[in-house]
């Protein structure tokens, strides 16, 4: 039933994003790279990316939000982002925890990735790959540029593969495949293939620009295809949505002709990043098993990486000192955040909060930007009843991140624990906000508003805050119900899933 309630909120929420098309044009679709007559607007595209972001945070059990992975993905995105064709667009990269190798981008530059692409990736360049293929979408405006194609595709048919975009199993497969009709969803396969086109070109030049081994593509191709060959009822999610054919490994293979070889050696944080992710996969003993496999066999790239998988095994696994044994060796020759939040994990795990908290304050003088390692820390002050310590923390970090629900929640916390009525609600109201749920929100600065312990300025904060939290969700309730309108003009009808 999950995600029965995702496909349907959010062919709502495109319903609502192709409303602003424009008149459909005698000229139909325009030309590859060429956005000047789109109807949507970049600010037009993000709000929408937003709305359909908030509820994949809320109502999406595969959202990944480990902090260590999922900035890990930024990083390597952006630097992406930073030689594309639009590297003023704003960008966010999420993890979906998923073993199925696939990602997709959405409006406005939200881009997600399985878990099991990072895991399946044989190197970092064949990530990066991936990455600035999806990054192309969006600094081309796909998704816009079909919403304006209306001569072709019906608002229900581009519903329908948005949904299908989105869906990683075959039930809600079926479900994306029951919102439109058969014949359209058949017609806008040939045409998203141009779009698959432009994107390898496009994300083939990023790729290069940002320093990557440009052959990872045709040979991820390559391997893709091997792969829907082999299994053809288990194929990666990744060939449903981004058909590879035998013309896009030519063309991919095409372009490397002529270029110099350049050897590109994978990253460390790559590397653990990777490792992590794979001890995270299955059971605790079956993780374990193999990873204790992989490295009497050296069935690995980077051993460094393949032993502080073997340590976060084994602290899955509630093993802390064997853990311990396994990770101190690494830290006597590496210096990384990651293994630094492992080391304090550990100890965590063995009841040394004092001496976890030690381990974070360390490392933060050599990364003291690494949010990972910054909310372990802040919690770790908190549990050791430092809360004066913590909220200093915070506000410092939430001036670098002001769009982190994590840190608005952690502030909350530590408010309520300082006695600080007022500005907890507050805090959990801006954590609700960007987590999706205004109406409590709403009752957070209500909350607030009937503390007793603000002074003037604070609850004039409040109250304005409060108003502009109403304006919203009246806003968006008006939109909701012209939105149901919308669906039923264009057939698209709730579903009944078995």
């Amino acid at each position: 039933m999950a995600e029965y309630h995702i496909i349907m909120r959010i062919s709502s929420l495109f319903a609502l994003f192709l409303a602003f098309a424009a008149p459909v044009l005698a000229e139909g679709l325009p030309e590859l790279g060429d956005t000047a007559q789109l109807a949507l607007t970049p600010q037009m595209e993000r709000r929408v990316g937003e709305s359909i972001m908030l509820d994949i945070r809320q109502h999406d059990p595969a959202f990944d939000d480990d902090p260590e992975a999922t900035e890990y993905l930024n990083v390597l995105g952006n630097r992406l982002v930073s030689n594309s064709q639009d590297a003023r667009q704003d960008f966010e990269f999420f993890l979906e925890k998923d073993p199925m190798l696939n990602a997709f981008a959405l409006p406005g530059g939200y881009i997600g990735v399985n878990t099991g692409t990072i895991v399946n990736a044989q190197s970092e360049s064949e990530l990066a790959a991936v990455l600035a293929h999806e990054i192309a979408h969006v600094t081309q405006h796909h998704m816009a540029r079909m919403a304006s194609n209306d001569g072709k595709l019906s608002t229900a048919a581009l519903a329908a593969m948005v949904v299908a975009i989105l869906a990683r199993n075959s039930q809600a497969g079926s479900a994306a495949a029951a919102i439109g009709q058969a014949g359209a969803i058949t017609a806008q396969i040939g045409f998203t293939r141009e779009y698959e086109r432009e994107a390898d070109r496009i994300g083939f030049q990023t790729l290069e620009k940002s320093g990557f081994d440009v052959r990872a593509m045709p040979s991820f191709f390559e391997r893709l295809q091997k792969a829907g060959r082999l299994y053809e009822n288990n194929a990666p999610a990744y060939l449903r949505t981004h058909p590879v054919t035998t013309e896009r490994i030519a063309d991919a293979q095409n372009r490397i002709q002529g270029l110099p070889y350049k050897q590109v050696p994978d990253s460390l944080y790559f590397q653990l990043v990777r490792a992590k992710l794979r001890a995270g996969q299955g059971t605790p003993s079956d993780a374990l098993a193999q990873l204790q496999s992989d490295l009497r066999e050296k069935k690995y790239s980077n051993e460094t990486a393949a032993r502080y998988g073997l340590a976060t095994a084994l602290l899955r696994a509630q093993q802390p000192d064997r853990a311990a044994a396994e990770l101190d060796p690494l830290l006597k020759t590496v210096a990384h955040p990651m293994l630094a939040g492992l080391a304090a994990r550990i100890k965590q795990a063995k009841g040394d909060t004092k001496g976890a908290l030690g381990v974070l304050q360390q490392a933060l003088v050599r990364y003291p930007n690494n949010r990972a390692l910054n909310y372990a820390c802040i919690e770790a002050l908190q549990q050791l009843g430092q809360n004066h310590d913590a909220v200093a923390l915070l506000d410092e970090q939430l001036k670098n991140y002001p769009r982190d629900a994590r840190l608005y929640a952690l502030q909350a916390k530590g408010y309520a624990s300082l006695g600080k009525r007022l500005l907890q609600h507050q805090a959990q109201a801006e954590a609700y906000v960007l987590q999706g749920s205004l109406p409590a929100a709403i009752e957070q600065l209500q909350l607030a508003q009937k503390s007793g312990d603000g002074d003037f300025y604070q609850l004039s904060s409040v109250d304005a805050r409060l108003r502009d939290l109403r304006r919203r969700l009246a806003q968006e309730m008006k939109e909701k119900k012209e939105n149901k309108g919308l669906l039923q003009s264009e057939g698209i009808r709730p579903l009944t899933l078995p």
